[in-house]
């Protein structure tokens, strides 16, 4: 009896397999082409088959699934390492080439013994409760729907294999956790993705899709194992959330209140404010800074409720929310302001009436439906201002249908008590509007300049802020392209809300009115400072993370970041280790070296303190700037050089180039500085005509007629000129009567100085021109004593500069007859 009733058992194991085995999908057999098809004929009958069996087109129940197996087929055929998958191991799975299922020497297209028998008690692909595989997720979903999506509700996904014990425990917590989620607007990923397609073909686009409540995914690490790695989940099972393209695991027990409280820390703690009695007024008026509605919850709960965090959170660009608690006394006074009813969830919107709510919405059971129509319906103020470019594609879409125009009412004023009666006026005349293609709008003239500089009639904005005007304009495309009318100057006058009317009027009859074209630019982002706020809770989240991963992550998930912190330390270790042992060496080789350098006679070495280069040479090729060199010198020289002039006579060259070199050289090893001399005994117009053109000459010595020209004396002066950007910066010699070579410079400089002037006139002839020519000498010598500090200002870019509109030509610098 043995016998016949283990083939009894076998018998009845084979047909529960076959009869459990789901249909497999065959994308030759769905598009109904042969294997040898072409990619041609593939793209032609998929065409076919789309227009036939789209859910817009076709009312068949079952066309929403076909639909969906058609496309699926096309995505396999249509990729040759796809369909080389498919043709020898039968995988439609794109991201598991060599699953076990299916890796034999030829395809077994009605029975497989091994996955009938062994994985009959387990989690196998054919044999998996139907609520997993609503939720199973792939690496392609995940990466573009799931995480963009992410930003917008949590995730909560389970990590689980076919061979894994510890999951069919978890299982039952799970599938009570799922069905609570439900009530809570969760919806499938394939699902959502079928409804997003359908969207799109409507010519909706993705973001007008605001999905509140959490979504589930299931990933099989036997078929997905690229998306476990991904996210980094080794071993099953495994739940984690994800929020903001965040993951973030769970390490406590698997019960129904711990996974309930998993996913309310995913959400942001700054959420919901509390409101009460004593901050309510601060809460709503609120709305012109945040320039966003905002929303309050009166409930008798002593916490927040899930589905209004996850509300919250959805709508979190658009709105503010806050939460009052009708248990306590201190809401008391909110409460009857409002007239609340204490029975049943209260949901308010205020948005630029502080004192009357917007819209109200009150029921006993709040579904997410109802309050996704109700925010939506709300989310933007009466006239907001705009703040950004995203808020301005927003409320004025771009043209796609004629039958769809989207006008947009712009009001341009500027931020003051004196334009606060002109706005209060424009939001009378907005929250009068029934139009729904009519939306109103302004902006301060300040914070949107290009914007309004195109819009506006008058643009001389010499006189200080412009009158407030008021524009109809409709957006063509993406691009910034649109058409626009100039309406009036706005007071807030009867006679302006007239004018206003009968233009409206008139272009629901012809669009053709609005005359004006321009290509608007991208508008400024006036919370952009909020950036640095942004980023140190980003920096919050990520230190909480790590923290979180060290004390619960095991050793072996844990070793690559280990590893990469101490391969760190050691090379920060080795590093100053290595570069003190190396400061020291230098110190001690500096040292016999430092007496040979150059010296300057202000006391700077020839070291290149201030350059960033030392010298390459051991002298200062210094050329004459004429006729010839004038044109590759200054007039086209390369960006971010420049040219150091020195002006100097015939009687000072000698003297003035010698100091020069000395005062310069250590400046040589820069490669972007170059060094010259003007002559002004040859080119006397020159540097006056130079002077002249600046366009603060005030400042500087210019000449204005030909005597003063005449008697100027610009020996010593030096040029920093820049031959691109058109501007020089200038150095007056400065007498200090500082001779290092001598013992008591000031004292005898001045004393020959006194000795000169006061010469008797019965002196000698021949000792009075000697004494005379050595302190002319002197005093042209000591005129570059302070160049060495004024290049080293210049290197830093902290000299005046005088800007002109072009170097004088080429009949100033030749030489003077």
């Amino acid at each position: 009896m043995s016998l016949p009733l283990a083939v009894i058992v076998v018998l009845s194991v084979l047909e529960l397999g076959v009869n459990h085995a789901g249909p497999e999908l065959d994308p030759y057999k769905t598009l109904g082409v042969t294997q040898g098809a072409s990619q041609v004929e593939i793209k032609k009958v998929y065409k076919r088959l789309a227009r036939e069996w789209h859910p817009d087109k076709n009312k068949n129940p079952g066309a929403e699934d076909m639909f969906i197996r058609i496309t699926k087929s096309y995505e396999i055929l249509s990729s040759e390492d796809k369909r080389a998958n498919y043709d020898r191991y039968g995988q439609t799975d794109d991201t598991q080439p060599y699953g076990s299922r299916h890796y034999s020497g030829h395809r077994h297209d009605n029975f497989n013994f091994e996955e009938s028998f062994f994985n009959f008690p387990f989690n196998s692909k054919s044999h998996r409760d139907f609520s997993d595989s609503k939720y199973s997720l792939h690496f392609n979903q995940y990466v573009n729907d799931v995480v963009p999506d992410s930003f917008r509700r949590p995730y909560l996904i389970k990590i689980t294999s076919d061979w894994c014990f510890n999951c069919i425990h978890i299982e039952p917590v799970w599938k009570e956790v799922v069905q609570e989620m439900e009530t809570l607007g969760l919806e499938s990923t394939r699902h959502l993705v079928a409804e997003i397609r359908r969207y799109i073909f409507k010519g909706w686009v993705w973001t007008q899709l605001i999905c509140a409540g959490v979504g589930i995914g299931v990933v099989d690490v036997g078929y997905e194992r690229r998306l476990a790695n991904h996210l980094g989940a080794h071993r099953t099972p495994s739940i984690l959330g994800v929020l903001n393209g965040k993951v973030t695991f769970f390490h406590f027990a698997v019960a129904k209140e711990h996974l309930r409280q998993f996913v309310e820390d995913l959400l942001p703690q700054r959420l919901v404010e509390w409101v009460s009695d004593k901050n309510d007024q601060q809460f709503l008026n609120s709305w012109h800074k945040l320039n966003k509605p905002h929303v309050l919850l009166f409930d008798q709960v002593p916490v927040v409720p899930l589905l209004y965090k996850l509300t919250a959170f959805a709508y979190k660009d658009y709105m503010q929310f806050g939460y009052v608690d009708q248990g306590l006394s201190e809401t008391a006074s909110l409460q009857r302001q409002f007239n609340i009813n204490t029975y049943a969830p209260t949901m308010l919107v205020f948005k630029e009436n502080t004192d009357n709510p917007a819209d109200i919405i009150q029921t006993k059971g709040m579904k997410k439906q109802i309050i996704d129509e109700f925010m939506s319906n709300n989310k933007f103020l009466l006239a907001p201002r705009l703040v950004n470019q995203k808020l301005f594609d927003e409320l004025c879409p771009v043209k796609q249908f004629h039958r769809r125009r989207k006008y947009c009412v712009l009001l341009m004023t500027g931020d003051g008590e004196s334009f606060s009666s002109g706005k209060q006026a424009f939001l009378s005349f907005a929250s009068s509007n029934t139009k729904e293609v009519v939306r109103f709008a302004y902006v301060y003239q300040q914070l949107q300049q290009p914007l309004c500089n195109i819009l506006m009639t008058s643009k001389d904005s010499t006189q200080g802020p412009l009158p407030p005007q008021v524009v109809i304009l409709e957006r063509r495309n993406a691009a910034g392209k649109a058409f626009f009318k100039p309406v009036t100057i706005w007071n807030g006058s009867e006679e302006d809300k007239q004018r206003l009317v009968e233009e409206l009027e008139r272009l629901q009859k012809d669009p053709s009115i609005l005359i004006h074209d321009a290509m608007l630019p991208e508008l400024n982002n006036e919370f952009a400072s909020i950036f640095v706020i942004q980023w140190v809770y980003a920096f919050y989240d990520y230190l909480s993370e790590v923290i979180d991963d060290i004390l619960h992550n095991n050793w072996r998930e844990m070793m690559p970041l280990l590893s990469l912190i101490f391969s760190a330390l050691f090379i920060l270790f080795g590093t100053v280790v290595i570069q003190a042992f190396s400061d020291s060496s230098d110190e001690n080789s500096a040292k016999p070296k430092a007496k040979d350098g150059p010296k300057t006679e202000n006391g700077s070495s020839g070291s290149g303190g201030a350059s960033s280069r030392p010298p390459k040479k051991n002298f200062v090729e210094v050329t004459e700037l004429t006729d010839i060199t004038y044109i590759s010198n200054l007039v086209r020289l390369r960006p971010g050089h420049m040219n150091i002039v020195l002006v100097i006579t015939d009687a000072s060259k000698n003297i003035l180039l010698s100091k020069f070199a000395k005062e310069v050289y250590s400046f040589t090893g820069s490669l972007t500085l170059h060094f010259s001399f003007l002559n002004t005994d040859k080119h006397s117009k020159w540097m006056c005509t130079l002077l002249n053109s600046a366009q603060d000459s005030a400042h500087i010595d210019a000449c204005h007629d030909d005597e003063v020209s005449a008697n100027m004396d610009y020996t010593g002066y030096v040029l920093a000129l820049n031959g691109h950007k058109k501007y020089f910066c200038l150095f007056k010699p400065v007498y200090t009567g500082e001779d290092p070579d001598s013992k008591t410079p000031e004292n005898e400089s001045g004393t020959l100085v006194r000795r000169s002037r006061a010469a008797s006139r019965d002196d000698h002839p021949l000792r009075k021109s000697a004494r005379s020519r050595s302190t002319s000498t002197l005093q042209i010598h000591h005129k570059l004593d302070r160049l060495g500090l004024w290049m080293e200002r210049l290197m830093e870019g902290t000299l005046p500069r005088y800007y002109i509109l072009a170097w004088p030509g080429l009949d100033k610098i030749t030489p003077s007859k």
